[in-house]
């Protein structure tokens, strides 16, 4: 999915009108930049907690996924999650203690499975609507009108940033 030829291009990209276009090729830097952190990680590396109230890289990656999942939902059906999504998901959006409950004894691929699993959808989905849909506002936070631009920049803006934690958790990882 992603071309690494034009990696580092936020640029039109084939099948989606322009703004979505380079919506996604900013997501997908985002994502490569992700995989680089992520490269080579054992399960038990995964799971590692830096103390008791911290998350696992393995807990954040699916954070990702789960974000992005709500945001298809939010965006594309105009709906909140099920209950049945909320089990799947829940303690990946949340976090804290849930998420280290959860969140643990998977692989890499696991996640990485997830990851381009919801991405996958992300792009079908993208491919179905044009500028206008991003430009289209709605209640978000605190009562403020927010566009789908804005949210969709926030699905990888939340990423990027928790990104670095993966880096800080990755940099303390025992007997590296």
């Amino acid at each position: 999915m992603l071309n690494m030829d034009d990696i580092y291009l936020i640029t039109d990209m084939p099948g989606y009108t322009p703004q979505v276009g380079r919506l996604l090729s900013m997501m997908n830097y985002a994502r490569h930049t992700t995989l680089e952190a992520v490269k080579g990680l054992t399960q038990e590396q995964l799971d590692y907690l830096l103390d008791a109230r911290s998350n696992s890289i393995g807990g954040l990656l699916m954070h990702f996924a789960a974000v992005e999942y709500a945001y298809q939902v939010s965006t594309f059906e105009d709906r909140r999650l099920s209950d049945e999504e909320l089990a799947e998901w829940g303690a990946a959006l949340e976090l804290g203690d849930a998420g280290r409950e959860k969140l643990k004894n998977f692989g890499l691929d696991y996640y990485l499975g997830k990851l381009e699993t919801v991405r996958q959808r992300t792009c079908d989905l993208f491919r179905t609507v044009d500028d206008n849909w991003l430009y289209e506002q709605e209640e978000f936070w605190y009562g403020k009108q927010a566009n789908r631009y804005f949210m969709w920049f926030h699905v990888f803006e939340d990423e990027i940033n928790h990104r670095g934690q993966i880096r800080l958790i990755r940099n303390r990882l025992p007997g590296d």
